[in-house]
């Protein structure tokens, strides 16, 4: 699984599965976040030191959409810090807890953990315990 986190509101703004960890596994998670987001200006893009994150591709897709690359430095646990939570928030809350008798089942799963729960219903105390969709919206005066 590749997943794309925005560190402002903590959101799942893209992510992909796949049995292969390779470039296309990240680059539909990058693809689909910018389908959802949509960058008018720069963006910083981090990532931990992952080949796939540095490939040709993947780096031309971030300069394409003026994305701006940030990478960890190596042996740097803690620059990836809201990356490594929500996969053992994912892991500790869906993964343990279940058995996929296939594929397309843990897919689905996933896509009901992350868009209906995690994204809009899994309050974060960071967040002053509000959802990410939640912590997003505009304030209402």
């Amino acid at each position: 699984m590749a997943v794309l986190l925005d560190l402002y509101s903590r959101k799942v703004v893209g992510w992909s599965m796949s049995n292969r960890n390779n470039t296309e596994l990240v680059m539909n998670a990058l693809r689909m976040a910018l389908m959802r987001r949509k960058p008018k200006e720069p963006v910083l893009h981090h990532t931990d030191q992952g080949s796939v994150y540095g490939s040709d591709e993947y780096r031309k897709e971030l300069s394409a959409n003026a994305m701006i690359a940030s990478m960890s430095r190596k042996g740097d646990c803690y620059d990836n810090a809201v990356a490594e939570s929500f996969f053992s928030t994912f892991k500790n809350e869906l993964m343990w807890e279940n058995t996929f008798l296939t594929p397309n089942q843990g897919r689905t799963e996933a896509f009901d953990y992350i868009e209906v729960f995690y994204n809009r219903q899994r309050i974060h105390q960071t967040l002053g315990y509000q959802t990410p969709s939640q912590f997003e919206e505009p304030a209402v005066s």
